[in-house]
């Protein structure tokens, strides 16, 4: 289809696609055209020409999301301005996944909670992260205490890192966290090995581990549900 979006039939313009069918219909590269307001006119590229020509660039949301400004910017047609734009937007939806759980707040429930609530930052990560979260009898979530980064072994993930934390908050459980920058959340040997031994330093130290969510891209495991603790 030749000519700006303005001249395109308006059930085929993604701002007014959006405002009549709903964000939903719309797909990937028509809600980042929306987002880029603009085409570029020297290039004759509308934004939607751009929002596809993001996604052939980079293949997913999260490979755009772990790109440099500079790295967006080598995509035709998009400048400073509209990178900063993207990267603003990818930045708030981190902001308001995180808002699904308040720390010093709220009650740890499901896996599922947890896996909402980092998904979004650790899927711009190229290192894994390994975290502990610190929550009293009824569950209420403490506060969250990075333990180490880098890839993971039982000499940098050690008991003392993750307990000591949990007795000064006179913690009554912990959760352990990590994320795979793979984006595929099944347990390595080595999550296992980590995971059996911090789960028995913590029946000696009566703080009980009540389970270790791996972070993938859309998925996590939760070594309870998977019955592996």
């Amino acid at each position: 289809m030749t000519g700006g979006i303005k001249e395109w039939p308006e059930n085929e313009r993604p701002r007014e696609k959006l405002l009549k069918f709903g964000v939903e219909k719309l797909s990937e590269a028509e809600l980042l055209a929306i987002i880029l307001r603009t085409g570029d006119f020297a290039s004759h590229q509308s934004a939607l020409d751009m929002g596809r020509l993001l996604m052939v660039r980079f293949g997913t949301l999260r490979g755009m999301v772990q790109a440099s400004v500079a790295e967006i910017c080598g995509v035709s047609g998009i400048g400073p301005a509209k990178a900063a734009s993207l990267k603003a937007a990818f930045h708030l939806a981190t902001k308001l996944s995180q808002e699904t759980l308040r720390i010093g707040a709220d009650r740890y429930t499901d896996p599922a909670q947890i896996f909402e609530y980092y998904r979004y930052r650790y899927r711009e990560q190229q290192k894994e992260y390994f975290l502990a979260m610190l929550l009293d009898g009824k569950n209420r979530i403490l506060r969250e205490v990075q333990i180490s980064q880098g890839s993971l072994n039982q000499s940098i993930v050690h008991p003392r890192e993750v307990f000591m934390p949990a007795v000064r908050e006179s913690a009554a459980a912990v959760i352990l966290v990590h994320n795979h920058p793979t984006g595929d959340p099944t347990p390595s040997r080595e999550d296992l090995a980590i995971t059996r031994r911090l789960r028995e330093a913590g029946e000696i130290m009566g703080i009980k581990v009540l389970d270790h969510i791996i972070i993938g891209d859309e998925q996590f495991t939760s070594f309870v549900s998977q019955g592996l603790m």
